[in-house]
């Protein structure tokens, strides 16, 4: 070999650089000077390029003042060039401090230009790099289409709309607009200045459309919502001729989730990404893995498996995606396995695969392995992120450790949003409406509550049936701009909890100013009539739904045929079940059923009732036949109750309400000695049914109490109350039923 000079030695170092062997080159430049040889210009562009990916500020600058020493930089644009795209990745100051030396030593190209202006841009400097350009107008300096597609891009961001027109006018003067790469930038630009139609405009007017064109008008499409459209754009595509790539394929599967057709679409771009022999990339194949494991349910964890085997350079997000989909299909060990695996291929976890761990163990009998991959998290340095802190706060809280899940959530520094929400969200699932509400009142000094967190909080009131509360809310709400208009979900929120908390009046007030409603708006209008006594109210909601052109689901039918129960509309609801059933074809839950029998309990049909039961396409469950013995208690048809008791025993034997409600309709009937045996059943196997729970709310205070409860502080006081009432009532007239009263051996 020959030996080793100054142009071999540039040509390994750019080479390294070339190949991203960034520490590689840097070694290899100090190897070189190391033997005595001195580094020229092309030395330092080749080094500056490593410096920027491995070696920090620091390093650039040391290469910066030797080329200064050695006087390199004198009339050089090309290292100057160099110098600037390296300090725009740190402080654009400098960059503009070493272009200005170009200038006065006259040394300035299109080339420093450009990297100059892309500098102001990568740096966000949006502005600046307009003005920047507005002065190389003024001064008369000639530029080049790539410098036009850099301020075609800042203009895009800064969204002046003028500007824009101004600028693809200019595009058109200098003879660019057949560049198609400007083209595409104009087309981006007009799309993020909010000018979809001159989007569209722009891109009919081109001929000779690329793959990269159609790409950015099917993302426009995307990015304003046109979904539907944006499918027949890229039908559209294929029937111009046009072969997509994976960027397109990338673009259309991003939307899939939001089709109706989002399966079957999102299938055949699979489809068509292997049968065109696309490379699987980490991009793409990413991409492909997020859209199959939004549809585990339909069985697509083999394709991502394939997917996932068969892609190249897999990075931390492949393996999550993957651990995430198991997981979310129920498929814990392998989720748990595949965990394993993935720590010995040398990736390390982050804080999403952690989360995506956890979903692995969602009840309260994985506590310990809950609290060692908390350990772990902790052992390895995993940065603990406000999603991270908050997924591990809510598993926490699931398996019924409030304490760590209140230690995790209070030490925490970066509470946001989401976190607030979550732990508010728990604690409303454990019925602890009290302790919901006072963090809702730390959280209003802390962070802004969104949508999300009043609609939690509703659930509360809902709860405890709070209409104070409730419109204490909905004043903040409107002091807070939150709109109804477009939050459909907190709007119907809203109505569900003023129809459940019995001012309806208010909840079709909200109901009739929406501008959009959907079938969860007339589901809670519906459903509120029905709580409430008022049967005739809620069929004539429903008939105006349909009227309307909306479907009714299965929520729908549960409401309107618990509205005919509790108003006696018998053969109101007959008929809509069969309508249901036959005429819309939704097929029934139990809880239907459970409707229909009482139906026809209510009406004194109880053999009817039986033979609906027992004809039933599915098994029916405790609730069916306990809706089925009620009717038994109330038409006193002892001898039926015994038997549908029996079966009630099967599926519920330790179910002590229902051995007091046989042990009711005996005692009704006066049949003493079976009562007896029922109660001695009830001892023998340790049974008590728990006492009906009421509840008041007073100033945000939930206070509960059970039948000779003594518990409260005032009970004296509510007792005293309490007589007084009964007093007054007596002396009125009153005279309660204590027909199904329990019955006591002795009396």
């Amino acid at each position: 070999m020959r030996e080793r000079d100054l142009v071999l030695w540039n040509a390994l170092i750019h080479g390294c650089v070339g190949c991203g062997c960034f520490e590689e080159g840097v070694e290899l430049f100090r190897e070189m000077h190391g033997e005595g040889l001195r580094p020229n210009s092309r030395s330092l562009v080749a080094v500056l390029l490593a410096c920027r990916e491995v070696s920090g500020l620091g390093a650039g600058k040391e290469v910066h003042c030797f080329g200064l020493r050695n006087g390199l930089l004198e009339g050089d644009a090309h290292l100057g060039t160099a110098l600037i795209g390296f300090y725009v990745g740190f402080d654009v100051g400098m960059a503009q401090l070493v272009f200005d030396e170009m200038v006065v030593r006259n040394v300035v190209n299109v080339v420093s230009l450009n990297a100059m202006i892309a500098g102001y841009v990568d740096a966000r400097e949006y502005l600046m790099a307009l003005e920047f350009f507005m002065q190389l107008l003024v001064e008369g300096v000639r530029f080049d289409s790539v410098m036009m597609l850099v301020v075609i891009q800042a203009c895009g961001k800064i969204g002046n709309v003028e500007l824009a027109g101004q600028i693809h006018q200019m595009a058109v003067k200098c003879g660019y607009i057949s560049d198609i790469f400007v083209v595409n930038a104009l087309l981006n630009m007009y799309s993020e200045c909010g000018c979809f139609e001159l989007s569209c405009a722009l891109f009919e007017t081109v001929s000779n459309r690329d793959v990269a064109l159609w790409n950015s008008m099917l993302a426009a499409y995307s990015e304003y919502g046109l979904y539907d459209e944006d499918v027949s754009l890229f039908s559209r595509m294929r029937r111009e001729g046009c072969v997509e790539d994976e960027r397109t394929v990338y673009i259309m599967l991003s939307l899939c989730e939001e089709l109706s057709e989002g399966l079957r679409e999102g299938k055949g771009l699979h489809a068509l990404a292997r049968k065109s022999g696309m490379e699987i990339n980490v991009s793409l194949g990413n991409t492909l893995l997020s859209y199959l494991s939004m549809y585990a349910e339909f069985n697509c964890v083999e394709s991502i498996q394939k997917d996932f085997a068969e892609m190249k350079g897999l990075d931390v997000i492949s393996w999550n995606t993957l651990i995430r989909a198991l997981a979310c299909n129920g498929l814990r060990d392998e989720a748990w396995e595949t965990f394993g695996v993935m720590r010995e291929s040398g990736t390390k976890p982050n804080s999403d695969t952690v989360i995506s761990v956890l979903a692995i163990f969602e009840d309260e009998t994985c506590v310990n392995t809950v609290r060692a991959i908390h350990g772990f998290v902790m052992k390895h340095g995993i940065e603990v992120d406000p999603s991270l802190n908050t997924a591990l706060t809510d598993i926490y809280m699931n398996s019924g450790d409030e304490a760590v899940a209140r230690t995790l959530f209070e030490d925490f520094p970066h509470r946001d949003v989401i976190s607030w929400n979550a732990i508010i969200a728990s604690y409303v699932r454990n019925n602890e409406s009290n302790e919901a509400l006072l963090l809702f009142n730390r959280m209003i000094s802390e962070v802004k509550p969104n949508s999300v967190t009043i609609i939690s909080i509703l659930s509360s009131c809902t709860q405890v049936a709070s209409l104070p509360l409730g419109q204490c809310l909905h004043a903040y709400a409107t002091r807070m701009r939150f709109s109804f208009d477009f939050d459909l979900s907190l709007a119907n929120a809203f109505i569900s909890m003023y129809a459940r908390s019995g001012s309806m009046q208010y909840a079709k007030r909200i109901f009739k100013s929406l501008p959009t409603r959907n079938i969860i708006s007339w589901n809670a209008l519906i459903t509120g009539y029905s709580m409430h006594g008022h049967g005739y109210d809620a069929i004539l909601m429903f008939q105006q739904m349909l009227e309307d052109g909306f479907q009714p689901n299965g929520l729908t039918f549960v409401a309107v045929l618990s509205a005919c129960r509790h108003s006696g509309l018998i053969e109101m609801g007959l008929k809509l079940f069969h309508t249901m059933v036959y005429d819309l074809e939704i097929t029934p839950d139990l809880v239907h059923y459970g409707c229909v029998v009482d139906l026809l309990c209510r009406a004194g049909r109880l053999d009817e009732a039986r033979e609906f039961i027992e004809s039933m396409p599915i098994e029916p469950d405790a609730s069916v036949w306990r809706a089925l013995l009620n009717g038994c208690r109330v038409n006193s048809a002892v001898k039926l109750a015994g038997e549908i008791f029996e079966k009630m025993v099967e599926l519920e034997p330790m179910n002590a309400g229902n051995y007091v409600l046989l042990s009711n309709i005996y005692a009704a009937a006066g049949l003493w000695l079976e009562v007896r045996k029922i109660r001695t059943l009830l001892r023998e196997k340790g049974l008590k049914k728990p006492p009906g729970t009421s509840w008041i709310v007073i100033k945000s205070q939930v206070h509960s109490f059970v039948a000779s409860d003594t518990s409260h502080l005032d009970s004296n006081r509510i007792y005293a109350c309490l007589n007084s009432l009964t007093a007054l009532t007596k002396e009125i007239g009153y005279i309660p039923d204590l027909q199904w009263v329990l019955h006591e051996e002795e009396n």
